[in-house]
This record gives structure tokens, C-alpha cells and sequence, in this order.
């Protein structure tokens, strides 16, 4: 019969008694406490020196283990941060891009070939600048044509006029005789037909006076006709020359010499960069918070830092995204700042008090609102939605705590509303 195996069998058996007999002794002489006097009774080894020594230290690590655990029951371990609410400039964020404040796509208004020579892109234009000029064609002398006519037509007015007084005094006569005739009859001196052809001729002179009248009035249409065809002669003519219609650049050449315009074909592109605008979209809930002729800045990409007011803010919403468009209105004196360029915008609003925090800090309730834990002064948890107002790279600033806080920072995600919290405290780093 071999020796290590009853050996082993001897431990094992040991150990399994004191790990489910004598469990209460065993854990206590683990952590180092003094053993009670049932466990003592139970062991028949008097203590040695060594064990002497163990116990004496177990009583003084006693009392120190009972305050830790009477510490450890009072409430969840949390770290807090202490917080003071700070004036800010809360301003509006928004993500936006430079536009040109005009850009105009010169057209042609008639169908003809270009003459003049293609101006270059980025050339400077003034209002007024010829930038196509095309072949009049047969315009010229359809502008001759019209003028004659309208000469024409003022030539017949007098005549018109003289039919008229001839129809008028022809009507006088008529009736004149209308009337000697009238009083013959009735004195038995003149025959029933006598009259009658009276009353005939003065009928035909009061004719004669309408026709003479229309045809005064259709002179004077004559006229007016005339003189619209002239109008549209010399606009048409106008339509030859394409004009800049205000200071700019060219964004792209102007049409090619020999080429065929049509109406609506492009002559050129003009831009205007003096002034340039800043457009961005603010969500509605932001959006009461920017007003007309507030301060903006802005960086564009290339990070060139510019600033302006706000000269527009949009009525109706963009369907799809919810947002409102706004124009800022940048000076642009030395055309560096392009027409398309990314730019981060920074609009100024009415300052408020608010706590600078870690975004780690941030939690969500039951209810599933966005918040933070805070230490009550009874130690206990208390919750507080939030309205965050400036986003960081190191940290959020938030709005809707007391003046004073005391954030939990580490364990709030394990903790409730109404729950006694141990906190270790630390102050914010400004």
C-alpha cells in the first residue's frame, strides 16, 4: 500500500472539511480577525507564538475593516464632480457655405451669329460692358420700314380731320334746309316731297359726320400701330448688343465668334464677390434664438477666419430637413474668399449661465431623457434633464442645472433617482 496517495486522500479530506464545516472560521482567519470561541473550542492545537502574533494583529486591523464596511453599506461608491455654473456666449453652430451674393447667366433674347470676339473667364466687367455682339441681319431697315409707316400715318390726320369739318357743315346745311323746308310745308308754299328730300340729305350729312369721325379715330390707330412697330424695331435691335448687367467677373467665356445664338442660348456667366454671403441652415429648435443684424463669424477650410451679420433668416422651413436657411453678409473687398467654400459659422446669441462637463457625464432616465446625476445634499441621486448648448472636442456645455452641482461623473449609469451614493468628490478642471 503506497504512502502518497493516503497522504493526498489525508489533505483533501482536510480540506473539504474546512472549507464546508469550519467555512465561518476559515474566512475569518483570511482576512485576518480573531476566531470565535466555538471555532477556538473546535481546535485542539494550542496557539504558538505565531499564531499569538496573528491574533494580535487581527485586533488591530479589526476596527478599521468594520468602518470600511460600515462605509461600504452606507451608500454606492461614485465619483462627483464638483461644478460651478460659468457666463458663456451661447452662440449658434452651424455648418455652412460661402455663396456669391450674384450670379447672373447672361442670355441672348434673339437668334442671330456672334461678331464680336469671346471675352476671357476671370476677366473684370463693368455694368454696361458689351459682352455679345450680334449681326443685326435685316433689322435695320425693318426699323426704317416701321418709321415710314408711322409717318405715313401722321400724314393722314389732317386729312382725316378736313373730312370731318367737310361732314359737319355739310350736316349744318342739311339741316338748315330741313327746317326752311318744315315751315314751307306748313305754310302751303313747298310740296310734301320737298321736305322729305330734306329729311333725306339730313340724314345722309349726320352719316357722313360718324364716318368722318372713324375714320379720324382709325387715323390715330394708324398711329399708335405705327409707333409700336418702331418700339419693337429698335428693341429688337437693342437685343444685338449683350450687356454686363452689373460689376463682376467672368465665370466663363463669352459665346465664341461666329457662333449661332438663339433665345435663351448663354453668352456668358457673371459673378459678383465684393459682397459675399455665408448661408447655413438652423434647426427650428435653435432658429428663435437668431435675429436680423446679429453678429457672425465664421473659418472657412482653408482657415481663414471672417465676420458679418445676419441680413436674412428664412420664413418656411426646408421640408425635408426641418431646418431654416440663413444669410450672413460678409465685405469681401479683395475677392479671397470664393464662391462654394466650407465654412463653420458661429452666430451670437443672448449669453446664459451654463456647466462646462465631460460628455462621459451624460446619461439617460428611465424615461429616456438626456441628463445628468448629481449628488443630493441628503446624499442621495437626483436627476436633471439638460439643454446642451456648445458641443467641444474636450467636453459639453451644459444648461438647466442649479448654480452649484455636484455631477456624478463615474458610476451614474449605475445608480437611480432616490439612491444613496458614497461619493468621492473633484474639482472641475478649468
Amino acid at each position: 500500500m503506497r504512502v502518497i496517495p493516503l497522504m493526498t486522500a489525508a489533505v483533501v479530506t482536510a480540506g473539504l472539511y474546512y472549507a464546508v464545516i469550519e467555512r465561518d472560521a476559515l474566512l475569518a482567519f483570511a482576512r485576518g480577525e480573531q476566531v470565535s470561541d466555538e471555532t477556538a473550542s473546535s481546535d485542539v492545537s494550542e496557539p504558538t507564538d505565531a499564531s499569538a502574533t496573528t491574533a494580535a494583529a487581527a485586533e488591530t486591523v479589526a476596527p478599521q475593516a468594520a468602518d470600511a464596511d460600515k462605509a461600504d453599506n452606507s451608500g454606492v461608491r461614485v465619483v462627483a464632480l464638483r461644478s460651478t455654473a460659468r457666463g458663456i456666449d451661447s452662440a449658434v453652430v452651424l455648418r455652412g457655405q460661402t455663396q456669391a451674393i450674384r450670379q447672373v447667366e447672361v442670355r441672348s433674347e434673339t437668334t442671330s451669329t456672334v461678331l464680336s470676339e469671346p471675352l476671357r473667364k476671370g476677366a473684370q466687367v463693368k455694368a454696361g460692358d458689351l459682352l455679345c455682339k450680334l449681326d443685326p441681319g435685316t433689322r435695320p431697315s425693318t426699323l426704317l420700314e416701321a418709321k415710314a409707316r408711322l409717318s405715313e400715318a401722321k400724314i393722314r390726320v389732317p386729312e382725316a380731320r378736313a373730312r370731318l369739318d367737310e361732314s359737319r357743315a355739310r350736316l349744318k346745311e342739311a339741316q338748315i334746309n330741313l327746317t326752311a323746308a318744315a315751315k314751307l310745308s306748313e305754310g302751303g308754299f313747298a310740296s310734301e316731297t320737298r321736305l322729305a328730300s330734306s329729311q333725306a340729305a339730313e340724314r345722309s350729312a349726320v352719316a357722313g359726320v360718324a364716318t368722318a369721325e372713324t375714320g379720324l379715330e382709325t387715323t390715330s390707330a394708324g398711329i399708335e400701330a405705327a409707333s409700336a412697330q418702331v418700339a419693337a424695331a429698335e428693341k429688337e435691335l437693342a437685343r444685338l448688343d449683350i450687356l454686363a448687367p452689373f460689376d463682376g467677373l467672368l465665370e466663363s467665356d463669352t459665346a465664341e465668334l461666329g457662333s449661332l445664338m438663339q433665345p435663351g442660348s448663354l453668352c456668358a456667366t457673371v459673378i459678383q464677390l465684393e459682397t459675399i454671403k455665408l448661408v447655413g441652415y438652423v434647426p427650428e429648435t435653435e432658429v428663435n434664438r437668431v435675429t436680423i443684424g446679429a453678429g457672425a463669424r465664421a473659418e472657412l477650410a482653408n482657415g481663414r477666419n471672417v465676420e458679418g451679420k445676419v441680413t436674412f433668416i428664412s420664413r418656411s422651413a426646408d421640408p425635408t430637413t426641418r431646418t431654416f436657411e440663413v444669410e450672413i453678409t460678409v465685405p469681401n473687398p479683395d475677392l479671397a474668399i470664393r464662391d462654394g467654400q466650407t465654412a463653420d459659422i458661429v452666430i451670437s446669441a443672448e449669453g446664459s449661465k451654463a456647466h462646462y462637463l465631460p460628455q462621459s457625464a451624460l446619461t439617460l432616465n428611465n424615461d429616456g431623457r438626456l441628463g445628468v446625476r448629481v449628488v443630493e445634499d441628503d446624499m442621495t441621486v437626483g436627476f436633471y434633464p439638460i439643454q446642451l448648448l456648445r458641443d467641444e472636442a474636450s467636453g459639453v456645455w451644459l444648461g438647466g442645472l442649479p448654480e452649484q452641482a455636484d455631477v456624478i461623473v463615474v458610476g451614474q449609469d449605475f445608480v437611480v433617482a432616490g439612491v444613496s451614493v458614497a461619493p468621492t468628490y473633484k474639482e472641475v478642471s478649468q
